[in-house]
């Protein structure tokens, strides 16, 4: 009989050491996912130095060479003096035309109603937009957030297009509403 408690206190105690360690990892896993994700965060913002060094040119056909890499089919650079909003143009993979405006700014700059109030003005009128797509390499305004919301623009904003930059596909981004969420703080010079 003795010997049949101590079997069965070996083997409650066994069972609790293996619940600590379940518990234990699943702590781990967690504290790894939590640990990827600020590194991911951390390296898109890091690669983001490369944008803000370019000139606005650069700046269009790089965010044309995202929508190609993301299977756009007919994009191309249209931007130029008297472009009426429309630097970037295109296919989403579902057919859609897509047409983009970009702004290239210092990161500690933001991009606000006025801006977008143009582009929306030429957007679907002008241009057939089927999704009128502003990315901007800094913020945007409260005001503009709001203003894309009530005008169904869709918004790319420094944070996004870091996740863009680095392998977010922009059919995922575009089902994003930073016009409703999101920060419209200004970064400071020397973030």
């Amino acid at each position: 009989m003795g010997m049949v408690v101590l079997v069965l206190l070996a083997a409650l105690a066994a069972g609790g050491f293996v619940g600590v360690l379940v518990r234990s990892g699943r702590r781990e896993a967690e504290a790894e996912k939590a640990r990827l994700a600020e590194q991911a965060r951390i390296q898109a913002v890091r690669s983001m130095e490369a944008v803000w060094s370019m000139d606005p040119l650069k700046f269009e056909e790089y965010v044309a060479d995202l929508c190609r890499r993301d299977g756009c089919t007919d994009v191309s650079r249209v931007g130029a003096t008297n472009d009426l909003g429309a630097d970037v143009m295109g296919q989403l993979p579902d057919g859609r035309k897509i047409v983009v405006q970009c702004k290239r700014y210092a990161k500690h700059r933001t991009v606000g109603s006025p801006d977008l109030q143009k582009f929306n003005g030429t957007a679907r009128s002008e241009h057939g937009a089927d999704v009128p797509l502003f990315v901007a390499s800094c913020k945007f305004t409260k005001q503009a957030r709001a203003f894309a919301a009530r005008h169904d623009l869709f918004l790319i904003d420094v944070d996004l297009l870091g996740f863009w930059n680095s392998g977010t596909a922009l059919t995922t981004l575009l089902d994003l509403d930073i016009g409703r969420s999101g920060t419209n703080r200004k970064l400071t010079p020397d973030n």
